[in-house]
Formats: C-alpha cells, structure tokens, sequence
C-alpha cells in the first residue's frame, strides 16, 4: 500500500527542518577569538588586560596553595569543620562512598551548630551521590540544589552542565581545582584506583571572586541572592600574590575562559607548559601553539595515556592531532601511572592558571567552569617543578614513531574525533 502526502506537507516538512537546522546552528555558532597583540607585548605586560578582558579584576594581597592528590580533602574537610558561617560547595562529579559520607556528615554537624550550607551538584555529574545523604542533608536544613537537572523541563539545558568544582568557607577560605567527590581522588595518585589531581586553597581578596562564581549558578538554579558579611566579609591582605578568578557560562559570544587560554599562549615569549587531562584544541589553538614555537617558545603538554584515562575515546580524539603538533615542535607526553586530571597552564614562568576547565570544546564554550589565574614566578615555578616530576612517569612521543602508528590506532582516532565537540 502507498501512501502520498500532499505536496503543501512535504514543503512544511521541509521548512521546519532547515528552521531547526538553523536554530541548532546559531546556539552553537560562536565567533572565534582572534587574538592581535602589539609587537613586544608578553605575559608580564598583560596582567591588567587578561583580567579585565576575562571579566575580572587583578587583586592583590592573595595566599595561594597548592594541595595534590588526597592532600586537599584533608585541609578541606578540616576548613569545613572550622566554618562559623557559611558552608558553599559546588562540584561537578559525585559517587556515593567514603568521600561523599565524610562530606555529609560535616555539613549535617555544622548545619546543627547554625552555620548557612548549601552544596550545589551537577544534574548529571552529582547524581550518584547518594539518596540517602541528599534526604538527610535536606531533613537537616542543608540547601542542596542541582544545576539543570536531567528531567524534560531542562530539555534545551540538558548539554550545560556546571563542570566547576568550588569551596568557599565563611567567605574567607577558597578552593578551586579539579578534585571530585569520588574515592578514586582519594590517596596519593599511587595506582589507576587512586588518581592525580590539584587544587588550589585561596585566602585573601581574591576569595571574593570565587563567592562571586559560586552564586552566579546558585542564583540561576535557585533563584537565591544572598549577600552580606557573611558571605562577602572585607577581606585582609594575607599573602603577596597577585590573582584574579575567572568563570564562564556559555554566552553567544567567546566565552572569557577561550579568551584567557588564548591570550596567555599568544603572548608567551619563552615558554608555555600545560596538564590536562581532556586536551583537543581547536584550529586556532593549534595554530596559537604553532606559532608559538616559531616564535622561540618551549612548549610543552602532558595528558594521560589511553590506557590511564577514564575515556579513552577522548585521548583517541586528542591523538588525531598528535602529529600535527608534534611536526611543528610542541613537545607532547603521556602520563602513564594513573589519570591526570590536573588543568593547569603556566607561561614565561610568570603566569599561572588553575580551575576546572579542559582543553576542549565542551569546557571552552559548551560548560560552566572556573579558574583561578596568579601572576608570578612563585607558583609558576611550582607547577613547572609538578610537571617535572610527573615527567618520570610519562612517555615523551616523537613524530616519526608517531606518524608510523598502527591503522587502527590511526581510524580510532579519527573516528573519535569526528564527536570532539561534544567529548
């Protein structure tokens, strides 16, 4: 039996698909940064231009750790249990266990003592934290909210997901890396159960800044402002660095964290040194890289191999332009022992960037992410010593034992590829 449409449905069939097409078009489409620097400009030069292109403010007085591995949920479980007054936590992964036990139980006892909690998970990313702890938290007053929850009333947010991972306590401690509330970041990155991280713990002005990115996706899920000295207290000087905080949510414009990425690789002079673990770069990165060891700069980049990543597919990805990079000088290593998972970027051994963003599409324009940038040879040095040393456990690739992988090597990676954008 054949069935014959008229002609006017076939046309109207056809007119909401090119419209669809079209709207799907303009949500993504998104004007690429071409950065143009003055002759002579370098990283030194432009601290007060990063931070007010990436919608920030340069401040000073900051005191700036690094905690690795499970060192950081140490000090912040014990900045937990030393708030008077106000607990804010927003993370993008979760999964029920000793972690997310630990966590509640603090937040629970703080709430009993009057101190003002409210976690904030990832829809999709927290949603394994755990029934049980979210009814408790909820029954102690605890205000647990998730970002774009995964129901059909989220349908056109569904692909936004907060991938940030902040602490703020009493608005006068910050944390912001790329630690999850999972067991595997527990430990100190001795095996594949146990992995490598870092985030940075914050005191000083710059504090302000973090309160500021936690809100902005507390306030939109929520639809609560707070504000006053309990969360925005005047903050004293307690350190010497110089830093500012960038966040993003995705916008029709470049997003500031593309931006900030950019500009710091444009303007290197001497040397660019980057760990993450999700790195696809899109042309005009590659380009920037390109065009950086033309320039004379050492540049450098480690991500975890194939067999220490939890998504191979995406290092499949990342290799498809493996050669291209190494061809042009970048120097390209693999970490072997467990997942790297540090996002961290230092150039000309000055400037430094810590946060939660990857080296991909889907963090440079599709998440909400965080991080914190210093300005100065003291942290530089430090994440240029951890690259050093993460060194001893990863393999340095070279071009010509590259270019000869196996084919299938070779179509795995071109076949993952083809979903970088959404990887």
């Amino acid at each position: 039996m054949r069935v014959t449409l008229p002609i006017w449905v076939v046309v109207l069939v056809a007119i909401i698909m090119v419209v669809l097409v079209l709207m799907v078009w303009s949500l993504k489409r998104r004007k690429r940064p071409h950065i143009k620097l003055e002759e002579g400009d370098d990283a030194s030069d432009l601290f007060l231009s990063i931070a007010g292109l990436t919608q920030s403010t340069l401040v000073e007085g900051n005191a700036i750790r690094l905690l690795e591995n499970g060192t950081f949920f140490d000090e912040l479980f014990a900045d937990i249990e030393g708030a008077k007054e106000s607990i804010h936590i927003e993370s993008f992964l979760s999964k029920e266990g000793e972690l997310t036990r630990r966590l509640t139980e603090l937040l629970i006892q703080k709430r009993r003592e009057g101190v003002h909690v409210r976690l904030l998970l990832d829809g999709s990313g927290g949603k394994e934290f755990g029934k049980d702890a979210i009814k408790r938290l909820g029954e102690s007053k605890c205000t647990v909210a998730h970002y774009h929850p995964m129901t059909w009333r989220n349908l056109g947010r569904l692909n936004n997901r907060t991938h940030r991972k902040i602490g703020v306590i009493d608005g006068r401690i910050g944390y912001v890396g790329g630690h999850c509330f999972v067991d595997t970041w527990m430990g100190n990155a001795e095996d594949k159960k146990h992995f490598r991280d870092i985030t940075a713990r914050v005191e000083g002005p710059a504090v302000a800044q973090l309160q500021s990115a936690f809100s902005d996706n507390w306030v939109e899920e929520c639809g609560e402002v707070f504000g006053g000295e309990v969360y925005f207290p005047e903050l004293q000087r307690c350190g010497d660095m110089q830093a500012h905080v960038v966040f993003v949510s995705p916008t029709g414009a470049p997003s500031t964290m593309k931006i900030l990425y950019y500009m710091a690789i444009r303007a290197a002079k001497k040397s660019i040194t980057i760990q993450n673990p999700y790195f696809l770069p899109d042309p005009d990165a590659r380009e920037a890289l390109a065009e950086a060891v033309k320039r004379g700069v050492k540049v450098r980049v480690m991500i975890p191999s194939e067999t220490a990543s939890d998504s191979p597919l995406v290092q499949h990805a990342s290799h498809h332009h493996f050669g291209t990079l190494l061809k042009v000088g970048v120097e390209m290593y693999e970490y072997q022992k467990t997942l790297l998972h540090q996002k961290v970027i230092t150039i000309d051994s000055c400037w430094s960037a810590v946060g939660s963003t990857n080296f991909d599409d889907r963090s440079l324009e599709i998440n909400d992410e965080v991080a914190i940038v210093i300005f100065g040879e003291e942290m530089a040095s430090q994440l240029e010593l951890i690259f050093e040393r993460d060194k001893k456990h990863a393999d340095k690739r070279e071009f010509e034992q590259w270019k000869h992988r196996p084919a299938l090597h070779k179509l795995r990676d071109f076949s993952s590829f083809l979903l970088n954008e959404q990887l």
